[in-house]
């Protein structure tokens, strides 16, 4: 259970509750959120399944407030207030954008525990609120009746589509204070990736250089390492980032260290799993030619290495055709046998689905190519995309764009590319130039209160459910056909094309109902 808390202004952040008994504090006239998720294991029976939540609304007065705090609550405060400390303490040496950025964090937090709970009787402008003996302690409870169905249908471990999503390393390093290739840079990478995986999202590491070309991996412990058949061996992880050159600790030269890492992961079962991304989407022949260059040298040492190519455009400086579309279609001719996956932003589709078919005629599926997409920057609304302020919807049909066009796999460039903070409580601050929202799904859980824990976006949770749509459509589509599953998407009203899908769930629901009703063994 989690309580959505608006950024910007949108219901956003899921901020972890208390369980079994969480208590909110509420303004007169104030609301709040709340988000129920119930994980039903892989092993529940089938059938139908009651619970309920009781919600009490209570009303105290300073002194039986006092009270009633109990050692956690002191405890909570406590570590909130330390937590202030900790943060404007070593101010020597201390540069002045840093130390503003200090006091505005030390300030949330001191806002944050200033109207928590425990002095809720002091939220009066006006100071204390004086009460009558008679409104001292108000109760009213309201029981919500929950009912669950579990259907006989099992979602794979193992995600059918290849959802990779980038984290910032430098963003962890920065916010978190932690040095690249310590122990504690280690820790913190490994918490994020561990944590991001159970939304069905492959999660590969990114480190930005010149003109876009950017560093992945999704393990940052080399191939000879425990933890690199740890990671990679995970049935929850469909694809994994191989690094072009040592990540961290290497005094191996770069040729040398690639040769080495394809030569143990080539021995591994999950190599099929493997792939490299290189650069994210060349503008110009230059750097169309180093994808090349890089791609011939990793294909010198596995000749059956996937290497990953995001585009929106061909080489502006030697057009592949007459129109920018055609040259945009032309990629993979130009980069063959350089690129195996061709991933290419839904933005350039606009809302002309069939131009989709026209993509994938130049894709070579029998000779291991595959066609990806993604999205970022565009496309805007009323295209499925994952900014701030879109309905929940349309977060979610990013994924039944994908499956309805045929895409084989799907690249997101940041979950948590916020801007630069040397605190780990500081503000949340979108990047400039982009629209709210994109490039961040999670946030820090010290933004919101003392824990250390990722907060999940509402966004997330959609891209989750969006995920999971895909498993029943995959479901339907082995048993009936895949013209049969699409039939079945657009007779629902569920989505049609990216700017005709339902504005509400319940044609979801008709969906997966439908399926259920068809496929139940």
């Amino acid at each position: 259970m989690r309580r959505v808390v608006p950024v910007l202004g949108v219901p956003d952040a899921l901020v972890p509750l208390d369980l079994p008994v969480s208590q909110l504090s509420l303004l007169p006239g104030e609301t709040t959120a709340v988000w129920l998720s119930i994980n039903v294991p892989s092993t529940q029976a089938p059938g139908q399944y009651e619970g309920d939540v009781i919600i009490t609304a209570i009303k105290t007065d300073a002194g039986s407030l006092a009270q009633c705090l109990g050692k956690a609550e002191k405890h909570k405060l406590y570590t909130e207030l330390r937590s202030c400390l900790d943060i404007v303490e070593p101010i020597e040496e201390k540069p002045l954008e840093e130390m503003v950025e200090r006091v505005k964090s030390a300030r949330t937090s001191i806002r944050r525990v200033l109207l928590s709970p425990s002095f809720s009787e002091f939220f009066s402008d006006n100071g204390p609120v004086d009460m009558m003996d008679e409104d001292a302690i108000s109760n009213l409870s309201v029981r919500v009746k929950l009912h669950l169905t579990v259907w006989d249908f099992i979602i794979p471990a193992t995600p059918s589509l290849p959802a990779v999503f980038g984290i910032s390393d430098t963003v962890i390093e920065d916010r978190f204070g932690v040095e690249h290739g310590t122990d504690e840079w280690y820790e913190a990478l490994d918490q994020h990736f561990k944590w991001l995986l159970q939304y069905r999202i492959s999660p590969y590491f990114c480190r930005w250089g010149d003109s876009m070309r950017v560093l992945t991996y999704t393990c940052p412990w080399p191939a000879n390492h425990p933890k690199s058949d740890e990671y990679f061996s995970d049935p929850r992880l469909v694809a994994y980032a191989v690094p072009y050159r040592a990540v961290s600790g290497s005094s191996d030269a770069s040729k040398d260290y690639l040769q080495k890492e394809i030569e143990i992961l080539r021995t591994k079962t999950h190599w099929k799993k493997a792939y490299f991304y290189l650069w994210d989407e060349p503008l110009n022949l230059e750097q169309y030619n180093s994808i090349r260059t890089m791609a011939s040298e990793i294909h010198s040492f596995a000749p059956d290495a996937r290497v990953l190519t995001t585009y929106y455009c061909g080489p502006s400086d030697a057009p592949l055709a007459p129109s920018a579309f055609e040259a945009f279609v032309k990629v993979p001719s130009f980069l063959r046998p350089h690129t195996q996956i061709y991933c290419t932003s839904e933005w350039v589709l606009g809302n002309r689905e069939d131009l989709a078919k026209d993509i994938i005629a130049e894709i070579q599926p029998e000779n291991g190519e595959e066609w990806w997409t993604y999205v970022c920057l565009g496309p805007s609304d009323p295209h499925p995309n994952w900014h701030l302020g879109m309905r929940g919807t349309q977060h979610r049909a990013v994924f039944w764009r994908v499956w309805k066009e045929g895409g084989t796999g799907f690249l997101y460039w940041g979950a948590n590319c916020y801007e630069k903070a040397s605190v780990p409580s500081a503000e949340i601050r979108f990047r400039r130039g982009l629209p709210p929202g994109d490039g961040v799904l999670f946030y820090p859980g010290e933004v919101f209160s003392s824990s250390h824990q990722p907060v999940a976006s509402v966004r997330l949770e959609r891209i989750l459910s969006g995920l999971q749509d895909i498993e029943y459509l995959n479901l339907y589509a082995s048993r009936y056909g895949r013209n049969e599953a699409t039939a079945l998407l657009e007779k629902t009203g569920m989505y049609l094309g990216p700017e005709r899908y339902t504005l509400e769930h319940m044609p979801v629901d008709i969906m997966r109902g439908e399926i259920f009703t068809a496929c139940r063994s």
